[in-house]
């Protein structure tokens, strides 16, 4: 495990790797990096199950105090909201954004040149969901894999450029695929005893004829 991966001690906490550009933008009065964290109403395949995040999950956590690292790395801060040097907000889509300057760091400017180069052009979020939906694929709807639709994130804990990302079957990912199945099981079951139930009902009403 990453000595610097601070997420592994946080409950139920997630992250995602998005693979649009991490930009530098040298149009402004003051040159920043922008990026976007998480794509909205997107179906992204996690090996085990589909998920999308929905429009509109992000709007409870826009003023969490996030801190902008690379490589998630707690050590190499870039920003942070609460010193309001990371700047987070959606984009005209309705995609989480950001965008920060890049401050009087060795490590922040290298980062710079690497995004100037392409070298690093993958952002990374770490989060904690709140609502989720689940499709359960079957015969009937034909999906390939079951669907998670985030609903709500109830914590946004940074946004990260990456050198590499993640693999998405990270434990958490399948700790709730372990998760649905047991909702899958459960859904199932429940659904053999309401057409028992209603078998029993019908019967009932035959006998009273």
């Amino acid at each position: 495990m990453n000595k610097a991966d601070y997420t592994a001690g946080i409950q139920d906490a997630e992250r995602r790797v998005i693979t649009s550009k991490v930009e530098f933008r040298a149009d402004d009065d003051e040159p920043k990096i922008e990026g976007i964290a998480s794509r909205v109403d997107e179906w992204y395949d996690l090996g085990a199950f589909e998920e999308r995040i929905a429009k509109g999950a992000f709007d409870n956590v826009m003023d969490n105090d996030v801190r902008a690292l690379f490589n998630h790395d707690p050590n190499l801060v870039l920003a942070r909201t609460k010193s309001k040097t990371l700047d987070l907000f959606t984009d005209s889509k309705g995609n989480l954004a950001y965008r920060y300057a890049t401050p009087n760091r060795s490590y922040a400017k290298d980062l710079e040149d690497a995004v100037k180069s392409g070298d690093v052009d993958q952002s990374s979020f770490a989060f904690r969901v709140s609502e989720e939906d689940w499709e359960w694929r079957d015969d009937k709807n034909k999906l390939a894999k079951d669907r998670r639709t985030i609903t709500k994130v109830e914590r946004l804990y940074d946004v990260s450029p990456v050198t590499y990302p993640a693999s998405p079957s990270t434990n958490v990912a399948a700790r709730k695929q372990d998760d649905h199945n047991e909702e899958l099981k459960n859904a199932k079951s429940q659904r053999n005893r309401n057409i028992l139930l209603s078998a029993k009902a019908k019967l009932s009403v035959i006998n009273l004829k």
